[in-house]
């Protein structure tokens, strides 16, 4: 189980930081995802961080969102920067056992969190 928390509103140029937190003693094992999806449309991957903290990014939000885990913690977060009006959508973590996942979509995770809402104003 994932549980998001975090999201929020914030003006352009803001920043925001999401969390995610599982349940699962293996949590170290996981690789893990953060996705977003407007309604409408199909889930976007985000950022991605495998069970040896290498990362990868859309190109979108490369050099402005950075993803980070802490295992102690069984926590995924997504420091967000620079925040835009595009970045407006419903943001959902996502885990999955797998030695790496990075550049994975939607159907490589079998485990996904509820979603946090997040709004950027101009």
């Amino acid at each position: 189980q994932l549980v998001e928390s975090g999201g929020g509103s914030v003006q352009s140029g803001g920043s925001l930081t999401l969390a995610c937190e599982g349940s699962e003693y293996t949590f170290s094992r996981y690789c893990l995802g953060w996705f977003r999806q407007a309604p409408g449309t199909e889930r976007e991957r985000v950022a991605d961080i495998d069970r040896d903290s290498r990362t990868s990014y859309v190109d979108s939000v490369e050099g402005r969102f950075t993803i980070s885990r802490v295992n102690a913690k069984n926590t995924v977060y997504l420091q967000m920067n620079s925040l835009r009006p595009e970045d407006t959508v419903m943001y959902y973590c996502a885990a999955v056992i797998c030695p790496c996942c990075l550049y994975s979509g939607p159907r490589a995770y079998n485990t996904w969190g509820q979603g946090t809402q997040v709004t950027v104003s101009s």
